[in-house]
């Protein structure tokens, strides 16, 4: 769909939306962009260390689950 757009065709584009937002806007719209990736990438960071954290907290033992133990009272 876009493969037909060429560097003139982008260059008008570029040329309209600068005209109707603004540099001003244009700027403002450009760090706030900027700073909501920061934000997500800082966020994605946070929840990976946070499961590495809670992967290497893991100590259960799955081995004598309540059930077994019931089972075990009962048997013997």
């Amino acid at each position: 769909m876009f493969a037909n757009i060429g560097p003139w065709q982008l260059l008008i584009i570029l040329v309209i939306v600068l005209a109707i937002f603004g540099t001003k806007r244009l700027s403002s719209l450009g760090s706030d962009l900027g700073k909501s990736v920061k934000g997500f990438r800082s966020a994605m960071n946070e929840a990976e260390e946070e499961s590495d954290k809670i992967s290497d907290d893991s100590d259960a033992d799955f081995d004598n689950t309540p059930v077994d133990e019931t089972r075990e009272r009962k048997d013997a």
